[in-house]
């Protein structure tokens, strides 16, 4: 869908009913900035805006597939300071992230939670189709981990954004993010699968 700044009005929404919620992010930018052009709300600030109103349990934030380029010397400061759990892509390369989704269960508990899935967390070889594509990034197999991962979670909404056909003419990046959605309703609570 739309850019990462959509999060932002569903997190208000979903906290105004349920308190504040954990987040499983997956993304390759931690999407925590201050200002971009002198804006406060953009997509790289959602999360940001987030703690600052109070909207996430940041005991219970895992930003998953981290990377790329920074305006800072120590770009995941900010996220540890607030008390997430930050996971860099390299230390998802080269393995199954069934473990690391063992202990966000875990982290999670049976509190509320929120799935956000930025399509460029992918590696751009399997997801060109993103505005800010970072090379080195997670497989579409250890996507489908990390939101398998999350059945049996106390889900209250989950998105997938800044997917952007226009820069794919495969159309892969498409059809991926379809699979990952349908993928994040099947382990909603109550959704029942063969």
């Amino acid at each position: 869908g739309g850019d990462h700044t959509i999060t932002y009005p569903i997190l208000q929404a979903l906290a105004e009913k349920h308190g504040p919620v954990g987040l499983v992010h997956v993304d390759a930018h931690t999407d925590t900035g201050d200002r971009a052009l002198g804006e406060k709300i953009y997509h790289g600030t959602p999360f940001r805006r987030c703690v600052e109103e109070g909207l996430l349990d940041c005991s219970r934030v895992v930003q998953v597939g981290i990377r790329g380029s920074s305006y800072d010397p120590d770009p995941y400061k900010y996220c540890r300071d607030q008390g997430f759990r930050v996971v860099p892509a390299e230390e998802c390369w080269g393995k199954s992230l069934v473990p690391l989704m063992g202990e966000v269960r875990k982290q999670m508990g049976d509190k509320p939670a929120y799935i956000s899935f930025d399509i460029d967390g992918l590696d751009p070889a399997y997801a060109p189709g993103t505005g800010t594509p970072e090379i080195a990034g997670l497989t579409p197999a250890q996507a489908l981990e990390i939101i398998r991962g999350c059945k049996g979670l106390n889900i209250v909404g989950c998105d997938l954004v800044e997917v952007a056909p226009m820069y794919d003419v495969s159309g892969n990046t498409a059809l991926l993010g379809a699979n990952l959605l349908f993928e994040m309703l099947c382990v909603l609570p109550k959704v029942k699968t063969m």
